[in-house]
C-alpha cells in the first residue's frame, strides 16, 4: 500500500476550564458552592472574601486591572443583574458571603444535636448506687437497643453470646432488662410495640379515665385497634362509642418510638438562593443577598503584578485570570439563577396568589425555550437551589410537574390534584371516609379524570393511610 499524507478538517466540542468550573458551580448547592469557594481562596493568593465593617458595608479596595500584566480585565456579562455588577472589573466586584451567620431568617436548620440516646442511658445509670456487674450487664442492654429504643434481640440470645466463665443467668438479664426500662425515656428497652405502650400507661395516675381499658386493649387488641375494628372491640371489650374513644385518645397520646427523640442529626441549612415578593401587583423575584459570596481580587498581590511582569510572576499572572474567571463565573450562575426563578414565578403566579390547588403543569423544556437556555442547564439550575416565598421556602424542582388532563381540554398538575386530595380527605366524615374511588368520583365532578390507581399513589405520597385506617369512632 502506498503511503501519503491527507489533509483532514472536522469539528470537535472542548470543554474549557473556565466552562467546566462554570457547569460545576451551577450544579452546586449554595452551601456545596461556599465550600468550594473556602478551597479555592485558601489556594489562591489572588482571591480574597471581603472583610465586614460593623456596620454590615463591605469594604472594598478599588484598583486598576487594566494596567495588570499588561491585560484589560473583562466586564462581567451584560445579562447579569446589576445589584451583583454594580462594580465593574477596575472596582473589584463585590457579592455578600452566605457563609457567615445572619439574624435574618434566610437560613432555616433542622433541630439542634442533641446526646444520643446511649449516652443519655448510660448518664443516668452512672448516677445509680449499683454494682459493677449489674452496671455492666445493662450497658450490655443498652448497647443492643435500636435507634427507636427497642430490644431486638432476645435475652436467650444475649445469654448465649456471652462467655460461660461469666456465669451470667437468664433472671440477671430479666433483672437488668427491668431496670433499663425504669429509665428515662419511658418505653425504652421494650420488646415490642404492646410491652412499650404498656410501659408508658403504667406512669399514668390510677384514677386516670379509661385507664384500664386503653391496657387492655394494648396487651390484647393492638391488632384490633390498628385495624380500625371498632365494631369488634366495642363487642369484645363491652363498652360504648364514648368510652372506646377515650380510651384510644389515651393511647394515641403515648409515643411509639422513644428512642428517636435522641441522637444528634446532621445540621442541614437551607439558604434561599432567590426571594419572592409582591411588587406593586407583580409577583418578583429577587436575588438573596445572603447567598451570594463576597469575593475580590487581593490589592496586594494585584499592585506587585501591575509593577513586575517578567516570568517569575507567570505563576501569580495565572492565577489572578483564575481569580477573574470565578468571579465571573459566579456572576454568571446567579444571573441564570435569577432569570429561571422569574421565568417560573411568571408562569406559577397563581400559586403565590392561591396556593397548590393552583399550581399549573410545568416541564424544563418550557423554562428553557423562555430563557433560551438547554434542558439540561435548567435542571442543574433548578436542583437544589431554593426560593423563599410568603407561601414557605421551596426547591425551584417543585414548581415542576406531570399534568393530568381535564374534560374541558385543559390539563391539572399532579400538584394540584393532590392539593385536592389532601383538601377532600381533611374535610371528610372520619366515621365514612373516602375510599379512593369515591376520592376519583369526587374530582371527576370537577372536570378532573384521575383513575383510582392514580389517586392511590398520589395519596401514598402524601403519606395519607388508606380508607379502612382513617376510619374513626
Amino acid at each position: 500500500m502506498k503511503q501519503g499524507l491527507q489533509l483532514k478538517f472536522s469539528q470537535q466540542l472542548t470543554l474549557t476550564p473556565q466552562l467546566q468550573q462554570s457547569i460545576r458551580l451551577l450544579q452546586l448547592s449554595t452551601v456545596e458552592m461556599n465550600q468550594e469557594l473556602e478551597l479555592i481562596v485558601q489556594s489562591n493568593p489572588l482571591l480574597e472574601r471581603v472583610d465586614t465593617m460593623d456596620d454590615g458595608e463591605a469594604r472594598v479596595t478599588e484598583y486598576e486591572t487594566s494596567t495588570v500584566g499588561n491585560e484589560t480585565a473583562e466586564a462581567p456579562v451584560e445579562a447579569a443583574p446589576r445589584e451583583l455588577t454594580e462594580m465593574d472589573w477596575n472596582e473589584t466586584p463585590a457579592f455578600s458571603q452566605s457563609g457567615e451567620e445572619s439574624d435574618d431568617d434566610f437560613e432555616t436548620q433542622s433541630s439542634q444535636a442533641t446526646i444520643g440516646l446511649r449516652e443519655h442511658l448510660i448518664w443516668q445509670l452512672n448516677l445509680t448506687c449499683l454494682v459493677d456487674r449489674d452496671k455492666q450487664l445493662i450497658l450490655l442492654l443498652i448497647d443492643a437497643l435500636d435507634d427507636s429504643g427497642y430490644l431486638t434481640q432476645s435475652l436467650e440470645e444475649i445469654a448465649d453470646m456471652l462467655p460461660d466463665e461469666l456465669e451470667v443467668g437468664l433472671d440477671e438479664l430479666q433483672i437488668g432488662l427491668k431496670y433499663l426500662q425504669s429509665l428515662d425515656p419511658i418505653g425504652i428497652g421494650a420488646r415490642d410495640l404492646a410491652e412499650c405502650l404498656s410501659l408508658q400507661l403504667q406512669v399514668f395516675p390510677s384514677d386516670t379515665p379509661c385507664l384500664a381499658l386503653a391496657k387492655t386493649i394494648v396487651g390484647q387488641e393492638l391488632t384490633a385497634l390498628g385495624g380500625r375494628d371498632y365494631a369488634g372491640l366495642k363487642r369484645r371489650l363491652h363498652c360504648d362509642d364514648e368510652t372506646l374513644r377515650n380510651a384510644c385518645d389515651l393511647i394515641t397520646q403515648l409515643n411509639p418510638r422513644p428512642g428517636q427523640a435522641f441522637g444528634g442529626s446532621d445540621t442541614r441549612y437551607i439558604i434561599p438562593d432567590v426571594i419572592v415578593g409582591k411588587v406593586k401587583g407583580v409577583w418578583i423575584a429577587r436575588l438573596n443577598p445572603e447567598a451570594m459570596p463576597k469575593l475580590r481580587i487581593n490589592q496586594m498581590y494585584a499592585d506587585i503584578l501591575s509593577r513586575n511582569r517578567d516570568v517569575s510572576h507567570q505563576q501569580l499572572s495565572g492565577q489572578l485570570q483564575e481569580a477573574k474567571w470565578l468571579i465571573k463565573n459566579i456572576v454568571q450562575r446567579f444571573d441564570t439563577i435569577l432569570r429561571v426563578t422569574q421565568s417560573i414565578v411568571d408562569r406559577q403566579k397563581h400559586f403565590f396568589e392561591h396556593g397548590e390547588v393552583a399550581m399549573r403543569p410545568l416541564v424544563l423544556r418550557e423554562i428553557a425555550d423562555a430563557v433560551d437556555l438547554h434542558e439540561s442547564t435548567v435542571s442543574r439550575v433548578t436542583t437544589q437551589k431554593f426560593m423563599m416565598t410568603p407561601r414557605g421556602i421551596f426547591e425551584l424542582k417543585y414548581f415542576f410537574g406531570s399534568h393530568v388532563n381535564t374534560d374541558a381540554g385543559g390539563a391539572c398538575s399532579a400538584t394540584a390534584i393532590r392539593a385536592l386530595i389532601k383538601q377532600l380527605i381533611a374535610a371528610e366524615n372520619i366515621r365514612k371516609p373516602l375510599s379512593d374511588g369515591q376520592l376519583a368520583e369526587v374530582l371527576a365532578e370537577q372536570g378532573i379524570v384521575v383513575a383510582r390507581r392514580t389517586i392511590a399513589k398520589y395519596r401514598e405520597s402524601l403519606q395519607i393511610p388508606p380508607a379502612n385506617q382513617r376510619k374513626a369512632l
